[in-house]
Protein backbone atom coordinates (compact mmCIF):
# COMPACT_ATOMS: atom_id res chain seq x y z
CA UNK A 1 0.00 0.00 0.00
CA UNK A 2 1.33 3.19 -0.88
CA UNK A 3 2.09 5.03 2.78
CA UNK A 4 1.52 9.09 1.52
CA UNK A 5 -1.32 9.95 3.05
CA UNK A 6 -3.23 12.20 0.72
CA UNK A 7 -6.45 13.08 -1.90
CA UNK A 8 -8.19 10.84 -3.55
CA UNK A 9 -8.58 13.28 -6.97
CA UNK A 10 -5.75 15.65 -7.69
CA UNK A 11 -6.85 16.21 -11.30
CA UNK A 12 -10.40 18.13 -10.26
CA UNK A 13 -9.19 19.85 -7.43
CA UNK A 14 -6.15 21.18 -8.88
CA UNK A 15 -7.77 23.82 -10.52
CA UNK A 16 -9.60 25.37 -7.99
CA UNK A 17 -5.76 26.57 -6.84
CA UNK A 18 -4.85 28.76 -9.81
CA UNK A 19 -6.52 31.95 -10.34
CA UNK A 20 -6.18 34.00 -13.69
CA UNK A 21 -6.41 37.65 -11.56
CA UNK A 22 -2.22 37.53 -11.46
CA UNK A 23 -2.11 36.66 -15.35
CA UNK A 24 -2.32 39.40 -17.83
CA UNK A 25 -4.83 39.23 -20.52
CA UNK A 26 -7.32 37.45 -18.73
CA UNK A 27 -10.13 38.73 -16.71
CA UNK A 28 -12.37 36.81 -14.17
CA UNK A 29 -16.04 37.97 -13.06
CA UNK A 30 -15.26 38.07 -9.75
CA UNK A 31 -13.84 41.12 -7.92
CA UNK A 32 -10.13 41.31 -8.43
CA UNK A 33 -7.63 41.03 -5.47
CA UNK A 34 -4.39 43.28 -5.29
CA UNK A 35 -1.67 42.53 -3.04
CA UNK A 36 1.09 44.86 -1.97
CA UNK A 37 4.65 43.26 -2.96
CA UNK A 38 7.03 45.12 -0.33
CA UNK A 39 10.28 45.66 -2.07
CA UNK A 40 13.11 47.52 -0.97
CA UNK A 41 13.87 50.46 -2.76
CA UNK A 42 17.47 51.01 -4.80
CA UNK A 43 18.66 54.13 -3.86
CA UNK A 44 21.78 55.79 -2.66
CA UNK A 45 21.87 55.31 1.09
CA UNK A 46 21.70 51.12 0.77
CA UNK A 47 24.00 49.82 2.90
CA UNK A 48 24.83 47.25 -0.11
CA UNK A 49 25.58 49.84 -2.59
CA UNK A 50 29.63 51.35 -2.01
CA UNK A 51 32.65 51.51 -4.35
CA UNK A 52 32.85 47.77 -5.30
CA UNK A 53 29.08 46.77 -5.34
CA UNK A 54 28.28 49.58 -7.29
CA UNK A 55 29.40 48.05 -10.43
CA UNK A 56 26.99 45.41 -10.04
CA UNK A 57 24.04 47.42 -9.32
CA UNK A 58 20.95 46.77 -11.46
CA UNK A 59 17.85 49.68 -12.59
CA UNK A 60 14.89 47.59 -11.40
CA UNK A 61 12.76 50.07 -13.51
CA UNK A 62 14.02 48.80 -16.89
CA UNK A 63 13.72 44.83 -16.48
CA UNK A 64 12.57 44.16 -20.01
CA UNK A 65 9.14 42.62 -20.51
CA UNK A 66 8.56 43.64 -16.05
CA UNK A 67 6.12 46.86 -16.47
CA UNK A 68 6.83 47.32 -12.78
CA UNK A 69 10.06 48.40 -10.36
CA UNK A 70 11.73 45.03 -8.90
CA UNK A 71 13.47 47.25 -6.25
CA UNK A 72 17.07 46.99 -5.64
CA UNK A 73 19.22 44.41 -7.11
CA UNK A 74 22.59 42.89 -7.68
CA UNK A 75 23.90 40.91 -10.67
CA UNK A 76 27.05 39.82 -12.52
CA UNK A 77 29.99 37.37 -12.30
CA UNK A 78 32.62 36.82 -9.26
CA UNK A 79 35.50 34.57 -9.34
CA UNK A 80 35.79 31.21 -7.52
CA UNK A 81 39.51 32.20 -6.28
CA UNK A 82 41.51 34.95 -5.23
CA UNK A 83 44.05 33.83 -7.81
CA UNK A 84 45.51 36.34 -10.36
CA UNK A 85 43.55 35.61 -13.71
CA UNK A 86 41.02 33.21 -12.41
CA UNK A 87 38.54 32.79 -15.63
CA UNK A 88 36.30 30.61 -13.72
CA UNK A 89 33.44 32.22 -12.54
CA UNK A 90 29.72 31.99 -10.99
CA UNK A 91 27.04 34.28 -11.80
CA UNK A 92 24.43 35.67 -9.28
CA UNK A 93 21.80 37.54 -8.91
CA UNK A 94 20.90 39.54 -5.51
CA UNK A 95 18.06 41.02 -4.17
CA UNK A 96 18.25 43.09 -0.35
CA UNK A 97 14.79 42.55 1.37
CA UNK A 98 13.21 45.26 3.41
CA UNK A 99 11.99 43.15 6.60
CA UNK A 100 13.88 44.72 9.40
CA UNK A 101 14.83 41.26 10.92
CA UNK A 102 16.97 40.59 7.49
CA UNK A 103 19.84 42.96 8.73
CA UNK A 104 22.79 40.08 9.30
CA UNK A 105 21.37 37.32 7.61
CA UNK A 106 21.51 36.12 3.41
CA UNK A 107 19.87 33.37 2.15
CA UNK A 108 21.19 31.51 -1.30
CA UNK A 109 19.08 29.74 -3.57
CA UNK A 110 20.78 27.10 -5.91
CA UNK A 111 19.31 25.23 -9.17
CA UNK A 112 19.59 21.55 -8.94
CA UNK A 113 20.77 19.46 -12.03
CA UNK A 114 23.32 18.86 -11.82
CA UNK A 115 23.96 21.76 -13.98
CA UNK A 116 20.76 23.94 -13.57
CA UNK A 117 20.54 27.89 -13.27
CA UNK A 118 19.09 29.32 -10.09
CA UNK A 119 17.61 31.79 -12.22
CA UNK A 120 15.27 28.94 -13.45
CA UNK A 121 14.04 29.03 -9.32
CA UNK A 122 13.61 32.85 -9.46
CA UNK A 123 11.27 33.54 -12.68
CA UNK A 124 8.92 30.17 -11.89
CA UNK A 125 9.06 30.04 -8.20
CA UNK A 126 10.51 32.54 -5.52
CA UNK A 127 11.94 35.56 -6.85
CA UNK A 128 10.36 38.89 -6.47
CA UNK A 129 8.79 38.41 -10.09
CA UNK A 130 7.54 35.27 -12.41
CA UNK A 131 7.11 34.77 -15.67
CA UNK A 132 4.72 31.73 -15.46
CA UNK A 133 4.02 29.56 -18.86
CA UNK A 134 1.99 30.67 -21.24
CA UNK A 135 1.42 34.20 -19.38
CA UNK A 136 1.66 37.38 -21.24
CA UNK A 137 4.05 39.40 -19.47
CA UNK A 138 5.96 38.96 -16.04
CA UNK A 139 4.11 39.26 -12.83
CA UNK A 140 4.73 40.44 -9.02
CA UNK A 141 5.31 36.99 -6.45
CA UNK A 142 3.78 37.78 -3.57
CA UNK A 143 5.89 34.90 -2.37
CA UNK A 144 9.26 36.26 -3.25
CA UNK A 145 11.96 35.19 -0.49
CA UNK A 146 13.24 38.59 -0.39
CA UNK A 147 10.51 39.32 1.42
CA UNK A 148 11.42 37.34 4.65
CA UNK A 149 15.29 37.88 4.26
CA UNK A 150 17.98 38.89 2.03
CA UNK A 151 18.56 36.23 -0.86
CA UNK A 152 21.01 35.48 -3.66
CA UNK A 153 19.92 33.32 -6.96
CA UNK A 154 23.02 31.41 -8.06
CA UNK A 155 24.27 29.51 -11.37
CA UNK A 156 26.48 26.77 -10.20
CA UNK A 157 28.89 24.65 -10.48
CA UNK A 158 30.41 26.88 -13.35
CA UNK A 159 29.30 26.05 -16.89
CA UNK A 160 26.02 26.23 -15.13
CA UNK A 161 24.09 29.18 -16.82
CA UNK A 162 25.79 32.01 -17.10
CA UNK A 163 28.55 31.14 -14.84
CA UNK A 164 31.96 31.23 -16.91
CA UNK A 165 34.83 28.92 -17.08
CA UNK A 166 35.41 25.49 -18.00
CA UNK A 167 34.35 22.76 -15.68
CA UNK A 168 37.04 21.09 -13.57
CA UNK A 169 35.70 19.20 -10.74
CA UNK A 170 34.64 15.30 -10.38
CA UNK A 171 33.55 15.61 -6.94
CA UNK A 172 31.07 17.68 -4.31
CA UNK A 173 34.13 17.84 -2.18
CA UNK A 174 35.62 20.46 -5.13
CA UNK A 175 32.47 22.13 -6.25
CA UNK A 176 32.17 23.01 -2.23
CA UNK A 177 35.73 24.18 -2.26
CA UNK A 178 34.75 26.38 -5.65
CA UNK A 179 32.16 27.68 -4.08
CA UNK A 180 33.58 28.73 -1.36
CA UNK A 181 35.90 31.06 -3.11
CA UNK A 182 32.72 32.63 -5.14
CA UNK A 183 31.22 32.96 -2.11
CA UNK A 184 33.99 34.84 0.09
CA UNK A 185 34.11 37.52 -2.43
CA UNK A 186 30.49 37.92 -2.91
CA UNK A 187 31.00 38.50 1.06
CA UNK A 188 33.72 40.63 1.20
CA UNK A 189 31.86 42.99 -1.98
CA UNK A 190 28.64 43.30 -0.07
CA UNK A 191 30.19 43.78 3.35
CA UNK A 192 28.06 40.63 4.45
CA UNK A 193 30.67 39.64 6.77
CA UNK A 194 29.20 37.34 9.78
CA UNK A 195 26.04 37.40 8.70
CA UNK A 196 23.73 34.21 9.35
CA UNK A 197 23.72 32.41 6.28
CA UNK A 198 20.44 30.12 4.93
CA UNK A 199 20.41 27.59 1.84
CA UNK A 200 17.28 26.76 -0.23
CA UNK A 201 17.20 24.31 -2.80
CA UNK A 202 15.99 21.25 -4.63
CA UNK A 203 16.31 18.22 -6.83
CA UNK A 204 20.16 17.79 -7.22
CA UNK A 205 21.02 20.83 -5.34
CA UNK A 206 19.88 17.86 -2.44
CA UNK A 207 23.30 16.70 -2.84
CA UNK A 208 25.00 20.22 -3.59
CA UNK A 209 23.33 21.87 -0.85
CA UNK A 210 24.69 19.21 1.88
CA UNK A 211 28.32 18.89 1.01
CA UNK A 212 28.43 22.96 0.40
CA UNK A 213 26.80 23.92 4.09
CA UNK A 214 28.79 20.69 5.62
CA UNK A 215 32.44 22.09 3.83
CA UNK A 216 31.34 25.82 5.19
CA UNK A 217 31.02 24.22 9.05
CA UNK A 218 33.65 22.29 9.12
CA UNK A 219 35.91 25.27 8.07
CA UNK A 220 34.96 26.85 11.22
CA UNK A 221 35.16 30.27 10.11
CA UNK A 222 31.72 32.49 10.97
CA UNK A 223 33.24 35.77 9.30
CA UNK A 224 32.56 34.38 6.16
CA UNK A 225 30.78 30.65 6.71
CA UNK A 226 28.52 31.19 9.08
CA UNK A 227 25.86 28.58 8.12
CA UNK A 228 22.65 28.68 10.28
CA UNK A 229 19.82 26.53 8.11
CA UNK A 230 19.10 24.60 5.32
CA UNK A 231 15.93 23.93 3.50
CA UNK A 232 15.82 21.19 0.79
CA UNK A 233 12.53 19.74 -0.89
CA UNK A 234 12.60 17.05 -3.32
CA UNK A 235 16.08 16.37 -2.80
CA UNK A 236 18.66 13.71 -4.42
CA UNK A 237 20.11 12.85 -1.53
CA UNK A 238 20.13 8.79 -1.92
CA UNK A 239 20.67 5.66 -3.54
CA UNK A 240 18.45 6.01 -7.09
CA UNK A 241 17.37 2.66 -6.30
CA UNK A 242 15.90 3.80 -3.14
CA UNK A 243 14.63 6.78 -3.99
CA UNK A 244 13.52 6.75 -7.58
CA UNK A 245 12.96 2.65 -9.07
CA UNK A 246 11.35 1.18 -5.66
CA UNK A 247 9.08 4.00 -5.30
CA UNK A 248 7.69 3.57 -8.84
CA UNK A 249 4.81 1.06 -8.61
CA UNK A 250 3.77 1.90 -5.29
CA UNK A 251 3.53 5.88 -6.33
CA UNK A 252 2.06 4.20 -9.57
CA UNK A 253 -0.63 2.02 -8.20
CA UNK A 254 -1.71 5.26 -5.83
CA UNK A 255 -2.32 7.57 -8.31
CA UNK A 256 -3.92 5.34 -10.95
CA UNK A 257 -6.75 6.98 -11.17
CA UNK A 258 -4.69 10.23 -12.48
CA UNK A 259 -2.18 8.68 -14.41
CA UNK A 260 -4.46 6.37 -16.94
CA UNK A 261 -2.68 3.15 -15.53
CA UNK A 262 -5.33 -0.21 -16.09
CA UNK A 263 -4.73 -3.36 -13.96
CA UNK A 264 -2.62 -5.09 -16.68
CA UNK A 265 0.12 -2.72 -16.68
CA UNK A 266 -0.22 -2.23 -12.92
CA UNK A 267 0.60 -6.14 -13.14
CA UNK A 268 3.68 -6.12 -15.37
CA UNK A 269 4.90 -3.50 -12.99
CA UNK A 270 4.57 -5.64 -9.91
CA UNK A 271 5.76 -8.96 -11.67
CA UNK A 272 9.08 -6.59 -12.81
CA UNK A 273 9.47 -5.19 -9.38
CA UNK A 274 9.10 -8.86 -7.60
CA UNK A 275 11.66 -10.35 -10.51
CA UNK A 276 14.07 -7.84 -9.33
CA UNK A 277 13.67 -8.01 -5.59
CA UNK A 278 12.03 -4.80 -5.40
CA UNK A 279 9.31 -5.55 -3.50
CA UNK A 280 10.71 -7.94 -0.74
CA UNK A 281 13.11 -4.85 -0.41
CA UNK A 282 10.74 -2.40 0.21
CA UNK A 283 8.81 -4.59 2.76
CA UNK A 284 11.52 -4.94 4.73
CA UNK A 285 13.27 -1.95 5.11
CA UNK A 286 10.48 0.68 4.24
CA UNK A 287 9.46 0.51 7.57
CA UNK A 288 8.86 3.20 10.53
CA UNK A 289 11.07 2.83 12.58
CA UNK A 290 13.19 1.48 10.30
CA UNK A 291 15.88 -1.80 11.12
CA UNK A 292 18.86 -0.84 12.82
CA UNK A 293 21.47 -3.14 11.28
CA UNK A 294 23.41 -2.08 8.03
CA UNK A 295 21.21 -2.28 5.52
CA UNK A 296 22.03 -4.08 2.20
CA UNK A 297 23.05 -2.72 -1.04
CA UNK A 298 19.65 -2.47 -2.76
CA UNK A 299 19.01 -4.53 -5.84
CA UNK A 300 20.21 -2.72 -9.11
CA UNK A 301 17.81 -2.86 -11.91
CA UNK A 302 18.65 -3.99 -15.67
CA UNK A 303 15.07 -3.17 -17.10
CA UNK A 304 13.31 -1.19 -14.68
CA UNK A 305 9.87 -1.23 -13.26
CA UNK A 306 9.43 2.41 -13.48
CA UNK A 307 10.27 1.83 -17.35
CA UNK A 308 7.12 -0.12 -17.85
CA UNK A 309 5.14 2.22 -16.09
CA UNK A 310 5.95 5.77 -17.59
CA UNK A 311 5.92 4.52 -21.03
CA UNK A 312 2.41 3.32 -20.08
CA UNK A 313 1.87 7.21 -18.62
CA UNK A 314 3.05 9.03 -21.81
CA UNK A 315 1.14 6.56 -23.64
CA UNK A 316 -2.49 7.86 -21.78
CA UNK A 317 -1.12 11.50 -21.53
CA UNK A 318 1.01 12.69 -24.74
CA UNK A 319 2.15 15.93 -22.44
CA UNK A 320 2.89 13.83 -19.29
CA UNK A 321 5.27 14.93 -16.85
CA UNK A 322 6.92 13.26 -14.21
CA UNK A 323 8.06 16.14 -12.58
CA UNK A 324 4.14 16.87 -12.07
CA UNK A 325 2.11 13.99 -13.01
CA UNK A 326 -1.30 16.27 -13.26
CA UNK A 327 0.20 18.47 -16.08
CA UNK A 328 -2.15 17.79 -19.60
CA UNK A 329 -1.83 18.90 -23.17
CA UNK A 330 -1.03 21.39 -24.45
CA UNK A 331 1.73 22.61 -22.98
CA UNK A 332 2.10 26.33 -22.22
CA UNK A 333 5.07 28.62 -23.89
CA UNK A 334 7.79 28.46 -21.17
CA UNK A 335 10.20 31.26 -21.46
CA UNK A 336 12.82 29.50 -19.59
CA UNK A 337 12.90 27.11 -22.87
CA UNK A 338 11.95 29.35 -25.34
CA UNK A 339 11.58 28.34 -29.03
CA UNK A 340 12.21 24.79 -30.34
CA UNK A 341 12.13 23.73 -33.96
CA UNK A 342 9.31 25.69 -34.69
CA UNK A 343 10.52 29.12 -34.25
CA UNK A 344 7.61 30.68 -34.95
CA UNK A 345 6.32 29.38 -31.46
CA UNK A 346 8.17 32.36 -29.85
CA UNK A 347 11.27 33.78 -29.54
CA UNK A 348 14.59 32.91 -27.20
CA UNK A 349 14.72 31.86 -23.60
CA UNK A 350 13.85 34.70 -21.27
CA UNK A 351 17.82 35.39 -20.36
CA UNK A 352 18.96 34.17 -23.57
CA UNK A 353 18.01 37.69 -24.88
CA UNK A 354 20.25 40.39 -25.08
CA UNK A 355 18.14 43.08 -23.59
CA UNK A 356 17.97 40.87 -20.63
CA UNK A 357 21.59 39.73 -20.38
CA UNK A 358 22.83 43.86 -20.79
CA UNK A 359 20.20 44.67 -17.73
CA UNK A 360 21.57 42.08 -15.63
CA UNK A 361 25.36 42.59 -16.09
CA UNK A 362 25.39 39.01 -17.26
CA UNK A 363 28.83 37.91 -19.69
CA UNK A 364 26.73 39.10 -23.22
CA UNK A 365 28.30 36.14 -25.17
CA UNK A 366 27.26 33.94 -22.81
CA UNK A 367 24.83 31.12 -24.56
CA UNK A 368 22.13 30.96 -21.25
CA UNK A 369 19.94 27.48 -21.17
CA UNK A 370 18.01 26.28 -17.84
CA UNK A 371 19.99 23.17 -16.99
CA UNK A 372 23.43 22.86 -19.03
CA UNK A 373 24.49 18.83 -19.83
CA UNK A 374 28.20 19.01 -18.01
CA UNK A 375 29.33 20.24 -15.06
CA UNK A 376 31.48 17.59 -14.11
CA UNK A 377 34.43 16.31 -15.69
CA UNK A 378 33.03 12.73 -16.20
CA UNK A 379 30.49 12.11 -13.80
CA UNK A 380 30.27 13.08 -10.23
CA UNK A 381 32.05 10.72 -7.85
CA UNK A 382 30.63 11.32 -3.98
CA UNK A 383 28.68 9.50 -2.10
CA UNK A 384 24.92 10.29 -1.65
CA UNK A 385 24.43 12.70 1.52
CA UNK A 386 22.67 9.81 3.38
CA UNK A 387 24.88 7.39 3.49
CA UNK A 388 28.41 9.25 4.12
CA UNK A 389 27.84 11.46 7.41
CA UNK A 390 27.71 14.56 5.35
CA UNK A 391 23.68 15.79 5.97
CA UNK A 392 23.26 13.85 9.44
CA UNK A 393 26.69 16.25 10.26
CA UNK A 394 24.57 19.48 8.68
CA UNK A 395 21.43 18.75 10.44
CA UNK A 396 23.92 17.92 14.15
CA UNK A 397 25.36 20.89 13.49
CA UNK A 398 23.16 23.47 13.05
CA UNK A 399 19.50 21.73 14.47
CA UNK A 400 17.86 23.61 11.31
CA UNK A 401 18.14 21.54 8.54
CA UNK A 402 14.28 20.81 6.89
CA UNK A 403 13.54 18.28 4.26
CA UNK A 404 10.14 17.98 1.96
CA UNK A 405 8.90 16.62 -0.98
CA UNK A 406 5.75 17.48 -3.19
CA UNK A 407 3.52 14.51 -3.93
CA UNK A 408 3.02 14.72 -7.55
CA UNK A 409 6.43 14.06 -8.55
CA UNK A 410 7.54 11.09 -9.89
CA UNK A 411 11.20 11.80 -10.34
CA UNK A 412 11.96 11.94 -6.60
CA UNK A 413 8.97 10.58 -5.01
CA UNK A 414 7.74 11.12 -1.64
CA UNK A 415 7.95 8.24 -0.02
CA UNK A 416 11.51 7.63 -2.58
CA UNK A 417 12.72 10.40 -0.04
CA UNK A 418 11.62 9.30 3.18
CA UNK A 419 12.88 5.63 2.16
CA UNK A 420 16.58 7.53 2.16
CA UNK A 421 16.49 9.47 5.00
CA UNK A 422 15.12 5.95 6.49
CA UNK A 423 18.75 4.95 6.26
CA UNK A 424 20.63 7.69 7.55
CA UNK A 425 21.29 7.99 11.17
CA UNK A 426 21.24 11.53 13.14
CA UNK A 427 20.57 12.17 16.45
CA UNK A 428 21.46 8.74 18.15
CA UNK A 429 18.95 6.90 16.08
CA UNK A 430 18.19 6.16 12.51
CA UNK A 431 15.76 6.88 10.39
CA UNK A 432 12.14 8.25 11.73
CA UNK A 433 10.38 6.04 14.21
CA UNK A 434 6.88 7.11 13.07
CA UNK A 435 5.83 8.32 9.56
CA UNK A 436 4.87 12.04 9.44
CA UNK A 437 1.23 12.82 9.87
CA UNK A 438 0.57 16.05 11.66
CA UNK A 439 -1.29 18.49 8.99
CA UNK A 440 1.30 20.72 7.20
CA UNK A 441 -1.07 24.28 8.19
CA UNK A 442 -1.07 27.51 5.74
CA UNK A 443 -2.99 30.22 7.04
CA UNK A 444 -5.29 31.61 4.30
CA UNK A 445 -3.65 35.28 3.83
CA UNK A 446 -5.44 36.40 0.85
CA UNK A 447 -3.08 35.84 -2.41
CA UNK A 448 -5.39 34.30 -5.64
CA UNK A 449 -2.41 31.92 -6.30
CA UNK A 450 -1.67 30.44 -3.15
CA UNK A 451 -3.31 27.51 -1.38
CA UNK A 452 -4.20 27.89 2.14
CA UNK A 453 -5.34 25.18 5.07
CA UNK A 454 -4.28 21.61 5.67
CA UNK A 455 -1.96 21.41 2.66
CA UNK A 456 0.04 17.91 3.49
CA UNK A 457 1.74 16.26 6.25
CA UNK A 458 4.73 16.76 8.48
CA UNK A 459 6.62 15.47 11.66
CA UNK A 460 9.97 16.38 13.33
CA UNK A 461 12.16 13.67 14.77
CA UNK A 462 15.58 14.37 16.99
CA UNK A 463 15.75 18.04 14.90
CA UNK A 464 15.40 17.06 11.24
CA UNK A 465 11.77 18.05 10.31
CA UNK A 466 10.07 16.18 7.22
CA UNK A 467 7.06 17.24 5.51
CA UNK A 468 4.97 16.68 1.93
CA UNK A 469 2.44 18.83 0.17
CA UNK A 470 -0.27 17.10 -1.46
CA UNK A 471 -0.92 19.37 -4.77
CA UNK A 472 2.85 19.81 -5.30
CA UNK A 473 4.97 18.55 -7.82
CA UNK A 474 9.28 18.51 -7.99
CA UNK A 475 8.72 22.37 -7.47
CA UNK A 476 6.90 24.01 -4.30
CA UNK A 477 5.55 26.88 -6.36
CA UNK A 478 2.18 27.65 -8.13
CA UNK A 479 -0.67 26.93 -6.12
CA UNK A 480 1.68 25.59 -3.33
CA UNK A 481 3.94 28.50 -3.10
CA UNK A 482 2.66 29.70 0.11
CA UNK A 483 4.33 26.14 1.70
CA UNK A 484 7.37 26.61 0.67
CA UNK A 485 7.36 30.00 2.21
CA UNK A 486 6.48 28.99 5.27
CA UNK A 487 9.02 26.54 5.10
CA UNK A 488 11.51 29.68 4.51
CA UNK A 489 9.65 31.69 7.24
CA UNK A 490 10.27 28.70 10.15
CA UNK A 491 14.14 27.99 9.03
CA UNK A 492 14.83 31.36 9.30
CA UNK A 493 12.75 31.37 12.80
CA UNK A 494 10.23 33.64 12.29
CA UNK A 495 7.92 30.83 12.86
CA UNK A 496 7.32 27.82 15.17
CA UNK A 497 6.16 24.95 13.04
CA UNK A 498 4.17 23.84 10.51
CA UNK A 499 1.13 23.68 12.84
CA UNK A 500 1.44 26.96 13.41
CA UNK A 501 -1.65 29.47 12.56
CA UNK A 502 0.83 32.47 12.55
CA UNK A 503 0.23 34.60 9.52
CA UNK A 504 1.60 33.95 6.45
CA UNK A 505 2.53 37.82 5.89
Amino acid sequence: MYVLKSIALAVAIAPLLISADNFPGYHSSGPRKTFAVRQAAANPSSRFLNDNSKAFAVNGKEIPEVNFDIGESYAGVLPISDRAGETRKLFFWFFPSAAPEARDEVGVCLGGGPGCSGLKSLLSANGPFLWPPGALAPVKNPYSLNRLTNFVWIDQPVGTGFSQGEPSITNQEELAEQFKGFWKNFVDIFQLHDSKMYFASESYGGTFVPHIANSFLESNDSKYFNVKGVAINNPSIGNNALQIEMPALPFSEYWSNVLGLDEPTLEKGRQRAEELGFTSYMKKYFTFPPPKEEWPQPPSPNKSTRDILVGAMYAANPCFDDYNIIHQCPTPYNQLVGAGADKASGGPAYFQREDVKKAINAPPDANWTGCAPKVFVGRDRSSYPTLDGTLANVVHKTKNVIVGSGDLDLVLPTNGTLFALQNMTWGGDKGFQRFPSTPFFVPQHGADTGAYGNLGSWSQERGLPFYSIRLAGHKLSGGSAGAIYRVIQVMLGRVKDFSSHYPLF
